[in-house]
């Protein structure tokens, strides 16, 4: 076990130990549950397992969260995903009548994949990622973290690694958790700019009228703005290569600029990005102030800013309640890595390549237990290793929901007298 190798995929043998000592049920079904004592909430939520060899096995439930470690320990499987809420126990679906067995609740969940952005990162490609191309990432979480919270008032957001190049949001208000297919639909449909792949370049449909900003995009802007000189100029260099700068023509609704600079910059291949932004600017401000094409071009400005730094939502994920999730806590099949809450205040922070590994996590059980003199196992074995932090943060969102449902309670007592 400690002779593992931190970016190899985990075995069998590392995931059962990792199940048995690290994992941290209790802490899953507080967050699911939203209370101590089970509720449908978590006594009819589903539950699907990925076994070794791909097998797929869903529908399981379970009342508690011992039930669930028992479960998960004696099946071992490489991952297990979290659905929603059904009609009745999804363990008994085979034995309601057709029609009965229907998601009910579940919570709003957001995808964010790096892959969608290989049209625009230089560094990486596919299922690569490095610190430099997370900064799309982070700049994703700015935005949807602060425009769900402003533009629907939900409060309970939790953020999660997914293990390699991606973040998932899990949103567990009572309000967001009812939403039925076609409000989600909606909701998704409002957040979506940008969409992913090949479409990505195609020119964007982002204005009310012909000019005006909806507020939700003009709050994005800002921060986009912030960050569109560092990251895509300077960092990504996006505009670099030939195939970059043509991308960035295609968004410029004048013929003669376009002309003009494309041949600026064939005679000078090695202009930076910045220099070839600068050179936009500059042939814009020379136009007079106020005119029908200035302002055109200035809107163009910020519709490349947003194409190029707008999150890519995968819409499928939000739309349907019965879209499955991985689980917050299970180790990547890839990279080892463990799929851990993230703190949106210091997403800016946070790098993929420091999320601990299995390996790592049962060295450092190994490194306590010879220290400590200890044999037996115990189920908050966590404690002893860097997974307390996120564990931790995920335990005080659970929290939160707890007290609002609490709350809840307090103030139904209250208006029945």
């Amino acid at each position: 076990m400690s002779g593992m190798d931190d970016s190899s995929p985990a075995s069998p043998e590392v995931m059962l130990t990792f199940y048995r000592r690290l994992y941290p049920f209790k802490s899953i079904f507080n967050w699911l549950n939203h209370e101590h004592t089970p509720t449908r909430l978590f006594t009819h939520r589903e539950f699907a397992f990925t076994l070794q060899g791909d097998v797929y096995l869903r529908y399981n439930s379970f009342a508690t969260a011992d039930e669930l470690k028992k479960l998960v320990c004696q099946l071992n499987p490489t991952r297990f995903e979290i659905g929603p809420i059904y009609t009745t126990r999804p363990k008994d679906k085979k034995t309601v009548r057709a029609g009965a067995f229907n998601a009910v609740q579940r919570e709003l969940v957001f995808d964010i994949d790096m892959t969608d952005y290989d049209p625009i990162r230089t560094c990486c490609s596919g299922a690569d990622i490095c610190n430099r191309c997370w900064a799309f990432i982070s700049a994703a979480v700015h935005v949807i973290d602060q425009g769900i919270r402003e533009q629907f008032g939900y409060e309970h957001l939790l953020w999660v690694y997914s293990g390699r190049r991606g973040i998932h949001l899990w949103i567990s208000d009572k309000e967001a958790m009812e939403l039925t297919d076609d409000q989600r639909k909606a909701i998704v449909g409002w957040m979506t700019v940008i969409h992913g792949g090949k479409e990505s370049s195609k020119k964007l449909s982002i204005r009310l009228n012909s000019r005006s900003l909806p507020p939700s995009l003009k709050s994005a802007l800002d921060h986009l703005a912030a960050i569109f000189s560092d990251l895509i100029l300077a960092d990504q260099n996006c505009f670099g290569s030939e195939e970059g700068y043509e991308t960035l023509l295609q968004q410029v609704p004048d013929s003669r600029i376009v002309g003009d600079l494309r041949k600026k910059w064939q005679k000078d291949p090695t202009r930076s990005s910045e220099d070839k932004w600068m050179d936009l600017k500059e042939e814009i401000k020379k136009m007079d102030k106020g005119t029908p094409q200035r302002v055109a071009l200035t809107l163009a400005l910020e519709d490349i800013i947003f194409n190029y730094t707008y999150p890519r939502l995968d819409a499928e994920v939000s739309k349907h309640r019965n879209h499955l999730l991985k689980a917050p806590f299970c180790v990547h099949p890839k990279t080892g890595r463990v799929c851990v809450p993230v703190d949106p205040e210091r997403i800016d922070e946070f790098k993929p390549d420091r999320v601990p590994t299995v390996g790592q996590l049962l060295r450092e059980l190994d490194t306590v237990g010879k220290a400590e003199g200890e044999v037996e196992e115990h189920h908050s074995d966590w404690e002893k290793t860097s997974l307390k932090p996120y564990v931790d943060m995920l335990d005080k969102h659970a929290l939160r929901l707890m007290d609002e449902v609490r709350r809840s309670k307090r103030e139904m007592v209250d208006t029945s007298w």
